[in-house]
């Protein structure tokens, strides 16, 4: 049986169902490469196609997985990653996300429909509102910028296991607006943070027996290549790109959840 016969055995998922996945994977991928957050287009539309909230978070993991692990080999290319800075920070992420995994592998569906519903309309409302990330980098007292920085991997860290859409945008936002980091140092720092938390996270949901591989697998190729070019487009001014899409998707997706925690 071939991969996408594997995905679709048992009707799990229909035509519609997987077109919504990969196309939301694709557009996933080339939000996350330039401001972070991709995580808030494609766990809704795993959720939109039929699959379960578990398998979704844990299917998401993969496919995101391998798009990051692309944008941060780019933007290591590009000098972005203070190898002082994302090496403690990849530690702490490390073992926040482990432990967030086995957090959210104990949870019931209705509670994580709960926590979405309160933290994604923030965050999304967070990133519109945002507009002058990383234009005042503050390095001159190390010490602190690195406690900050640990700071935000632990907190961060944490929930991209429990959970994970918005994390990149997270990143971002507190280690440009917390931690004073430049741009491009925030983006090196958030890509080694968040391919860590994601491998981490997979690690724990693959073991439970919540990852949908073969679904994993394909909806990653069409991250990749949504990370390719956001990646290759990346700006200052990249966060204006994907604002919209987001806003458009938490609309629908806030929708959605209320309509289920309500019973239609």
């Amino acid at each position: 049986m071939d991969v996408i016969g594997q995905i679709t055995a048992g009707g799990l998922l229909d035509g519609w169902g997987l077109l919504i996945i990969f196309v939301g994977s694709f557009l996933a991928g080339f939000v996350d490469a330039i401001a972070g957050g991709g995580g808030l287009i494609s766990v809704p539309a795993f959720l939109f196609a039929g699959v379960p909230i578990h398998f979704t978070i844990g299917t998401n993991k993969l496919a995101s997985a391998m798009g990051t692990a692309l944008a941060t080999f780019k933007y290591m290319r590009k000098g972005f990653m203070l190898a002082k800075l994302c090496v403690p920070c990849v530690i702490v992420a490390l073992v926040a996300s482990s432990i967030g995994a086995n957090v959210s592998m104990l949870t019931s569906e209705n509670a994580l429909r709960v926590v979405m519903l309160i933290i994604i309309p923030l965050a999304g409302f967070y990133v519109l509102k945002k507009k002058d990330l990383g234009q005042h980098e503050r390095l001159e007292n190390f010490a602190k910028t690195l406690a900050l920085c640990l700071v935000v991997s632990l907190v961060v860290g944490f929930y991209d296991g429990f959970y994970g859409p918005g994390t990149g945008t997270f990143l971002m936002l507190l280690l440009t607006g917390a931690a004073h980091l430049s741009l491009d140092h925030a983006a090196g720092v958030t890509k080694c943070v968040n391919l860590t938390t994601n491998v981490s996270a997979l690690c724990v949901f693959a073991l439970g027996g919540t990852c949908l591989f073969a679904l994993g697998f394909v909806a990653g190729c069409f991250n990749l290549l949504g990370s390719y070019f956001g990646s290759s487009q990346y700006t200052e001014k990249g966060a204006a790109i994907a604002r919209p899409i987001m806003l458009v998707v938490l609309v629908v997706f806030a929708v959605k959840l209320i309509a289920e925690l309500l019973g239609f």
